[in-house]
């Protein structure tokens, strides 16, 4: 494929107008790693697109951007250690020993708990806070564990492979800027809760229940933590709230699912029952992030109303979020992501940069801050900005795009021209508003037809 290739002093256009269009329906998805392997839960042949080190690589490629939708992995070290423990803690009875696992808490406020292909899991401070005792997030990690070791997020990546040979590829940060993101992530350009994560059929989360609970038993938790998990799951389902829709659109609920849990805790799994639930240790451990407990209800509020369209009173419910915890990262991104929609571009800013100062690892408030510098005309700082972000969390073209906006809004038409060209070739040449915009700046300083 021809590619756009800025020189620091060209002397003529590289790419034409039919090259450029035409490119965009070239590429296809390839088709390595094609054929049969056998299922490592059930030992049976299944067709499969990916092996155990494609399903790794996904996972190091996705599993980031994920997290930092996500407001990133919790600051609380002790909390994440615990999550880990007991993740770990299952791993002896799982099928697929050999994968390498991890576990964390993340800072998103919705309910969900999610696994990549590759073995990284994460719980959000949103399901947290919905647990009981240690059991129950046992029993919740367990299941996440189950997708894993039926490898069902690779069966869906295949189907999804499957029907979309003839479709052009792109890179997975640059597809999440269409549908799927969330409309308050499209208006700001940035990735969206949710975005990378596998959406399961009722089969797989009827497999992965199972598996979950062998886990958790199969390490001497009392299986009445799977069935107060599933209980608990089953009165969000009715209960219809918005920071449940995610959950319930990667994980689909039914009563059935609840009902098997109790025929299995009375059938084959009854005799742990002497084990402890562990409660008091989940509640200590817990602690922490209990206190926080009422800024993150205020900073669900606030996202339902943001998801509405009803900025004023997303940012009076984000503002009692930050009274309660002024510190928290999560809270001063809502908030800035909050004021930008309401073009207060300037409170945006002070917001973002709070939240650069109380977590400066994370890259999520290093972007809104680069997009708020842009709207307040200091392309200079937005380019440091963006500069920082692709330091932190690179792979994303539309910081690639940003930094050569940035460039460009500042005078620099060369460095600005190959950031451009740049996205252009990680987007694979999609249509989009952006990859518009770069086109024409191109062809209008002379570097394409």
């Amino acid at each position: 494929m021809t590619q756009v290739r800025i020189d620091d002093c060209p002397t003529k256009p590289v790419l034409s107008r039919r090259q450029f269009l035409g490119a965009a329906c070239l590429a296809a998805l390839p088709l390595a790693g094609l054929g049969c392997a056998v299922d490592p839960v059930t030992g049976q042949k299944q067709f499969m697109l990916m092996n155990r080190d494609q399903e790794i690589a996904v996972d190091r490629q996705q599993s980031p951007f994920q997290f930092s939708s996500d407001y990133g992995v919790s600051q609380d070290a002790a909390l994440n250690r615990y999550i880990s423990d007991v993740g770990q803690a299952l791993v002896p009875g799982v099928h697929r020993q050999d994968m390498p696992y991890n576990f964390h808490c993340v800072n998103a406020t919705y309910v969900n708990a999610y696994a990549f292909p590759g073995g990284s899991i994460a719980a959000t401070r949103g399901i947290l806070l919905e647990l009981d005792n240690e059991a129950e997030l046992a029993a919740l990690l367990g299941h996440e564990l189950g997708h894993v070791n039926a490898r069902h997020a690779a069966e869906q990546q295949t189907k999804g492979q499957v029907s979309a040979i003839v479709i052009s590829g792109l890179s997975a940060a640059a597809n999440a800027q269409g549908a799927g993101m969330g409309e308050v992530a499209q208006q700001l350009g940035a990735l969206g809760q949710g975005l990378f994560l596998a959406r399961y059929s009722r089969d797989n989360e009827r497999e992965a229940d199972a598996l979950g609970h062998e886990y958790m038993t199969d390490a001497r938790y009392n299986s009445k933590g799977f069935v107060g998990l599933m209980e608990m799951l089953e009165a969000m389902h009715t209960s219809r709230q918005t920071s449940f829709d995610m959950l319930f659109a990667t994980h689909p609920m039914s009563r059935e699912r609840l009902d098997t849990a109790v025929q299995r805790d009375r059938g084959p799994y009854r005799h742990t029952h002497e084990f402890s639930l562990n409660r008091d240790r989940y509640m200590d451990r817990t602690a922490g992030l209990r206190q926080l407990k009422p800024a993150i209800e205020f900073m669900q509020e606030g996202e339902k109303y943001l998801g509405q369209k009803k900025y004023h009173e997303a940012e009076k419910a984000f503002a009692r979020a930050l009274k309660t915890a002024e510190h928290d990262y999560t809270g001063q991104v809502l908030m800035a992501k909050c004021m930008m929609l309401q073009k207060k571009h300037k409170a945006a800013q002070k917001h973002a940069a709070a939240a650069k100062q109380l977590y400066p690892e994370e890259s999520q408030a290093h972007y809104l801050s680069g997009v708020a510098n842009l709207s307040l005309k200091r392309p200079g700082k937005a380019f440091e900005d963006f500069k920082r972000c692709d330091a932190l969390l690179p792979g994303n073209p539309q910081i690639t795009f940003y930094q050569g906006y940035a460039l460009d809004m500042d005078g620099q038409k060369p460095p600005a021209a190959r950031q451009y060209a740049a996205y252009l070739n990680a987007v694979n040449y999609a249509a989009n508003a952006y990859s518009q915009h770069a086109y024409k700046r191109l062809k209008a300083w002379g570097y394409v037809k």
